[in-house]
């Protein structure tokens, strides 16, 4: 009898063993996908630089999250510097191009809110220790720090030391300008440890105190300058609504473009062929206190998430880090 709990423990103890192994070899595995900065000369001047040919390419895994549950999404990805500033370019597919969030439509009668969101990808560096970040990425962050229970908090760090660094490009609301959101992660407040860096811009919310009905429209005087959006500096106040007619559509969030350190990120993109080209880049160094500072002899770790015309948890995310390793 004690022999046969002897071998049901040592059996036992040995699956435990190897799952443990095994999921410390998954980690292991994860965490060797490094991204290889190419040093250059001349700052690529565009999407299709051939300059981007000095640098490899590596395909980022991303899993699907809650409604993409079960889904999977390569990310194309590759990345230069020069002597002053860090360039990524990413690709990844995506059939329908999502530059609206919920904009407003007339149905002659009353306005309403249309379905939709907008289309993004967020990037989290560190910019001082985040505890578990290097092993599970995002979910020490977006999914509740680990002091919190999930209910009460998302998206944050658990202590005041821990600080991230968020690049957040939304085709709907920053793209317009070029911009990248530069925002970065801290201890929660009202839910949330996300905050802006220094600076304004960002985008305003068109609706009327009551939320009934857009606020703005197009300055009818002024031709759009980003035909599909509706730029903050470019809308005039609605005083007359007798003139819409049913199916008119205006949008509901006016980009407003970014200054100070909250538009440290520049950003390019293309929609075509069933997907997006992007690029993002900033200074290895801003001199701001909300930023990263990138020193070409280190080696950093980064999350990335994308978003299909989605919010919240409906996510592609990496389950680990990316390493970030500057070429000589």
């Amino acid at each position: 009898m004690n022999r046969r709990i002897l071998i049901s423990v040592a059996l036992i103890l040995g699956l435990i063993f190897v799952g443990v192994f095994w999921q410390s070899e998954r980690a292991r595995g994860a965490a060797k996908l490094t991204l290889v900065a190419a040093k250059v000369k001349t700052a690529p001047g565009g999407l299709d630089d051939p300059i981007w040919q000095n640098a490899k390419e590596i395909q980022v895994p991303l899993e699907g999250k809650a409604k993409f549950a079960g889904k999977k999404l390569i990310v194309r990805t590759r990345a230069v510097y020069t002597y002053e500033d860090l360039y990524f370019r990413f690709a990844w597919k995506d059939a329908t191009r999502s530059v609206t969030k919920a904009a407003w439509q007339f149905d002659g009668q009353k306005w309403s809110h249309q379905k939709g969101n907008e289309d993004r990808l967020a990037l989290l560096f560190e910019i001082t220790r985040i505890k578990n970040f290097g092993s599970q990425g995002c979910t020490a962050t977006c999914h509740g720090p680990y002091r919190h229970p999930l209910r009460d908090y998302k998206f944050s760090t658990g202590t005041a030391a821990e600080k991230g660094d968020l690049w957040h490009w939304k085709a709907a609301r920053t793209d317009p300008y070029q911009h990248a959101d530069d925002q970065w992660l801290t201890i929660p407040n009202e839910q949330t440890g996300r905050r802006n860096d220094a600076g304004k811009g960002g985008d305003t919310r068109n609706e009327t105190e009551d939320k009934s009905k857009p606020l703005y429209m197009q300055n009818p005087a002024r031709k759009p300058s980003k035909p599909g959006f509706l730029l903050m500096a470019e809308a005039v106040r609605i005083t007359d609504y007798s003139g819409f007619k049913a199916e008119d559509i205006i949008p509901y969030r006016l980009p407003q473009n970014l200054i100070g350190s909250r538009g440290d990120i520049k950003a390019f993109s293309r929609h075509a062929d069933g997907g997006w080209t992007l690029m993002l880049y900033r200074p290895l160094d801003t001199d701001h206190e909300d930023d990263v500072i990138f020193d070409p002899r280190k080696m950093y770790s980064f999350a990335m998430a994308v978003f299909d015309d989605s919010g919240d948890e409906d996510s592609y995310d990496i389950e680990t880090t990316i390493s970030l390793k500057f070429g000589r």
